[in-house]
């Protein structure tokens, strides 16, 4: 069984929007709702297991009318204090109706170009790594975008320490898919103060030892998180309603 696990729980604060971006309409559709679809039209999706605040709970479950119709929907989890802990409660709800051998798949409600081509890579990739050999028992898969512009680290954050190897440094995407139970057991291990200070998902496994794989992530697969990648998606969506 495959679940995905939806993170909709953030307030959306540097948008600078009256509500969380996540259910900012573009098109007379929350933005929630793109990835909605696209997860519940996957066949390689069994679950959609969403984290939103009660605030928001009966709103969602009005979208998934439209935005689920092959009804996946399995039921919220509440938000944490950090998105990490949001996915370990997430986590939490799966571990209730699904095995710690089953996949999870975490993905942000803020990105809503979530492609099926994606989904379909990361479970291939998964796949193509449990056959192997010699793959590891453990392992996860993240989607990547290399760096296309030099790169440099600053340890004060106003002078240039030293200038990094881009072609060795990538950008994490979401959706990642890990296996329920090793992943659980990683965030675990970091309850209840190292987990606040994780930033991304794949962290956890990391810092647990486990193999994570990359593959090639998709670049119209961003997240808004601002006031300019609000207006690219809108641009983007009414760009495919005209068929341009």
């Amino acid at each position: 069984m495959n679940i995905a696990l939806v993170l909709s729980g953030g307030t959306g604060s540097r948008l600078g929007a009256d509500i969380p971006k996540q259910y900012l309409e573009v098109n007379k559709k929350p933005i929630i709702a793109y990835c909605l679809e696209t997860l519940s039209k996957s066949s390689d999706i069994d679950g959609i297991q969403i984290v939103a605040d009660t605030t928001w709970q009966s709103q969602i479950q009005v979208w998934l009318g439209a935005a689920d119709p092959e009804g996946k929907f399995r039921g919220f989890s509440l938000p944490g204090k950090t998105r990490q802990l949001s996915i370990y409660n997430g986590l939490e709800s799966i571990r209730q109706y699904a095995s710690d051998t089953d996949a999870v798949l975490i993905h942000d409600a803020a990105r809503p170009l979530l492609s099926q081509d994606l989904i379909h890579r990361c479970f291939i990739a998964m796949q193509d790594k449990v056959a192997s050999a010699d793959a590891p028992t453990i392992h996860g898969v993240m989607p990547v975008l290399p760096m296309k512009d030099t790169v440099y680290c600053s340890e004060d954050g106003k002078h240039i320490s030293k200038l990094l190897d881009r072609k060795t440094i990538f950008a994490g995407q979401a959706p990642e898919i890990f296996p329920i139970g090793p992943y659980w057991e990683a965030n675990v291990r970091l309850l209840p103060e190292e987990i606040l200070a994780i930033n991304g998902s794949t962290e956890p496994a990391i810092l647990a030892g486990l193999e994570m794989v990359m593959i090639p992530g998709d670049e119209r697969n961003f997240k808004i998180t601002t006031a300019a990648d609000l207006e690219r998606f809108r641009e983007i969506v009414n760009h495919s309603e005209k068929g341009v």
